[in-house]
């Protein structure tokens, strides 16, 4: 995991942050393995080894264009150095952690997911977003002993796959809820809209009341505020049937879903998996630091294993070749002991900026260059024999189309910038 330092902050507060937090480390990891088997990605926010890498992290950085995510600043899972350097545009993980007021870095979060979403195209899509202490109020003011609100939430986080009533059906016959308790419960649970039913829960004489879910919808409305700001409100949310099973989670929580259209004639749009998910836990990094101090984390984890299976089966159903490289050329040669004939090129392309590449081998077959340049989708393959060197050109091939045309070569680099112009 890489975590960058920001301006705001200074080394000596990112020492002061891993005080807080690196203590104990063989215990990162049994709980950074749990929680990976729970299906959460926050957790690697932890495993980092050593001073002034547990920090503020801001999240987009200044001037950034056309970016899902940072290239500079935030959380990379995987990669255990902590040298600044690019992250990639989609990232398993991203957190921001640090003292900062209310529901800014959490709006932020929310943002990115819109850009990473709205990027992909992988669809109509919807930002659920509800607040734990929302939740916890409900389950109060509806009457659930406070022993029973973290079962109560796991059952309430099921309503997005079954119906109210086989949940009602679970709270009262096998987590011991009241059928009253359970029935006032569902009023809640089955709203959802944005800041005019925030604004209506504020008024509502019961909930009201709670200070949890007072704080918690103070929080909710300035969220959408700051989200109005950002204009994606469009694509958010307020759900109050989203609970985030994982316990936690101690204030907002979101999580993204993917829609479709059943037909035409159906008005809402359904369902069809969740692609990302996260909220604020500032409660976890303290809980392993002797003196328990805290350390506010907000966080989101993207979905890249079902992201990459949409992807996947869009590229099937289209017919379309999978690009698995960014390469735009590959050098190649149809005859033994010309290795130093395909440096020499390689190296001419790499200076004009083009993405080449050649395969690992002295004397490769030459099928089997072309036949890697079909795989991988690399659309052109600069050829050079011992007749190209002969005559002063080298053989560039279309691979799709299989055509080739000797080209000069003082020439080439223009000719495959003007090959590969969109």
């Amino acid at each position: 995991m890489t975590l960058h330092r920001t301006p705001q902050e200074s080394h000596h507060d990112c020492e002061k942050n891993w005080e807080a937090a690196g203590k104990g480390k063989g215990r990162w990891e049994a709980l950074r393995l749990s929680f990976y088997s729970a299906g959460d990605l926050h957790v690697p926010i932890l495993n980092s080894s050593g001073p002034g890498a547990l920090c503020s992290l801001s999240g987009h950085e200044q001037g950034h264009q056309h970016e899902a995510l940072p290239r500079r600043q935030g959380v990379q899972e995987g990669q255990p150095s902590h040298n600044p350097g690019p992250l990639p545009r989609v990232l398993p993980d991203f957190d921001i952690a640090g003292q900062f007021d209310p529901m800014i870095p959490d709006a932020e979060c929310l943002k990115i997911v819109h850009e990473i979403l709205s990027d992909l195209q992988l669809g109509d899509f919807i930002i659920k977003v509800n607040d734990r202490r929302i939740l916890n109020g409900v389950f109060a003011v509806c009457g659930v002993p406070e022993t029973k609100f973290i079962s109560a939430c796991s059952t309430v986080d099921k309503l997005d796959k079954v119906p109210w009533e086989e949940v009602r059906s679970e709270m009262v016959g096998e987590k011991g809820l009241s059928p009253e308790a359970a029935d006032r419960i569902g009023e809640y649970v089955q709203l959802h809209g944005g800041l005019d039913l925030i604004e209506r829960l504020l008024q509502e004489p019961k909930l009201s009341q709670n200070k949890l879910a007072k704080e918690g919808l103070r929080d909710m409305k300035l969220l959408f505020e700051y989200l109005t700001l950002f204009g994606i409100t469009e694509k958010i949310s307020f759900d109050l049937s989203l609970a985030r099973g994982l316990d936690y989670y101690t204030g907002v929580i979101f999580e993204a879903v993917l829609l479709h259209q059943e037909n035409e004639h159906v008005e809402e749009a359904v369902s069809v998996g969740s692609v990302a998910g996260g909220g604020r836990y500032d409660g976890l990094v303290g809980m392993f630091d002797p003196k328990g101090r805290k350390v506010p984390c907000v966080g989101v984890s993207i979905g890249i294993e079902r992201i990459f299976s949409i992807l996947e089966q869009r590229l099937e159903a289209s017919g379309e070749k999978l690009r698995t490289t960014e390469t735009q050329v590959l050098v190649a040669t149809p005859q033994k002991h010309l290795l130093p004939a395909r440096l020499k090129l390689i190296s001419e392309l790499w200076d004009a900026g083009i993405k080449a590449e050649m395969l690992y081998k002295k004397d490769p077959k030459l099928l089997k260059q072309l036949q890697y340049c079909e795989d991988t989708g690399i659309p052109l393959a600069a050829i050079v024999g011992e007749q190209e060197l002969a005559d002063g050109v080298v053989k560039l091939r279309d691979v799709a189309t299989r055509e080739q045309v000797d080209i000069p070569r003082e020439k080439l680099i223009d000719e495959i910038r003007r090959r590969l112009e969109p």
